[in-house]
């Protein structure tokens, strides 16, 4: 089950609205055929690992990271595929919350004679499919607020674009974009780093998320990054329906559309959030900066909180982090420590 996990993870955010599964058969002590689910969707874990196996999936063990579907979509259900090709016990880490699919699953195969063990390694398989649990439970995405700060728990200077942490810490970040479906900043962040929010890490670099900027006056520069690129990543600049009706604002409005920037309204985060989950949204990642991250902690709305810490001091006239390594908001736990060159990173998550 631990490998299937590790599977799932290779397609984190590459599968549209449905989960990353992955998916191991076993048989006589030997994997015989394993897969995870294909880019876009679509075939899942299951049937794609079943294939492999062949008739060697006879009276094998399957472990799946998620509960074979049971509704007939575009493709027929994995339970049923699973009892066609003979399996003879079936091993799961998480029920599906999707009410297509709950329970369902597991009773077509107990009626089908399969024995089916659940509930293995749960506490990691919440962690590696939280983006489509938060999804199907909150209806909303999972939301990863990352932060770089400094010894002295500053994110930078005002007015000033300041590169707190290291280079392997910022390869960190880059792969951190890669398993998010989308990315968002504030307007502030915007205007001083003028920040490409891409993915440039080499044969990653098709892996960029959605970008989505807080942009409530829509000030964002046609000639910024974020605008010249929105030919290769789309870009979201995101508004709210009390902006101000002035000509120079619709000016702008209409000016940020024909550079292929899409305008979106939202009265606030969790409206935010509830749309992007419509959308098919399953995962957040908030890079910037301090007002926007207060707003998402202040909210309530941080599933999982990065920190990379420096050992550059800032000193007067720093930006204060919301969090630091000392200062962690309440609900969080500490999961991981790790070191990235001369930084320090931490992961603190909240249940789901």
């Amino acid at each position: 089950m631990a490998a299937a996990l590790r599977l799932s993870r290779w397609h984190a955010g590459l599968t549209a609205t449905n989960p990353s599964v992955g998916c191991i058969v076993v048989s006589d002590g030997a994997i015989v055929g394993q897969a995870v689910t294909a880019v876009g969707g679509r075939p899942h874990a299951e049937t794609q690992a079943l294939a492999v196996a062949g008739e060697r999936a006879r009276g094998a063990t399957a472990y799946v990271t998620l509960e074979p579907c049971s509704h007939y979509g575009r493709t027929p259900p994995c339970a049923n595929a699973l009892v066609a090709a003979g399996v003879a016990r079936v091993v799961v880490c998480l029920n599906d919350p999707d009410p297509r699919v709950s329970g369902r699953g597991f009773g077509i195969l107990r009626e089908a004679g399969i024995i089916v063990e659940t509930g293995l390694l749960e506490d990691e398989g919440r962690r590696v499919l939280s983006a489509y649990l938060s999804r199907q439970t909150k209806g909303r995405p999972y939301v990863t607020l990352k932060l770089a700060v400094s010894a002295d728990g500053m994110l930078g200077r005002r007015g000033e674009e300041l590169v707190v942490t290291g280079p392997q810490s910022r390869a960190q970040v880059h792969m951190m974009r890669a398993e998010n479906d989308a990315i968002l900043v504030g307007i502030g962040t915007a205007l001083v780093d003028d920040p490409e929010l891409t993915v440039r890490l080499s044969g990653l670099e098709k892996r960029s998320p959605l970008r989505i900027v807080l942009d409530r006056r829509l000030e964002l520069p046609l000639s910024s990054k974020l605008v010249r690129s929105t030919g290769a990543v789309p870009v979201v600049a995101v508004t709210d329906p009390f902006c101000d009706t002035h000509p120079s604002n619709e000016e702008r409005l209409r000016a940020l559309m024909s550079a292929g920037v899409e305008i979106l309204q939202a009265a606030d985060l969790n409206d935010l959030l509830a749309n992007l989950a419509t959308r098919g949204i399953s995962s957040l990642m908030v890079e910037g900066g301090a007002q926007v991250a207060r707003g998402f902690i202040g909210a309530g709305l941080v599933d999982r909180l990065v920190l990379a810490q420096s050992e550059m001091v800032v000193g007067a006239g720093g930006i204060e982090s919301p969090a630091t390594p000392s200062d962690i908001p309440a609900g969080f736990n500490c999961v991981r420590k790790d070191r990235f060159g001369a930084d320090r990173s931490y992961e603190y998550v909240r249940g789901l």
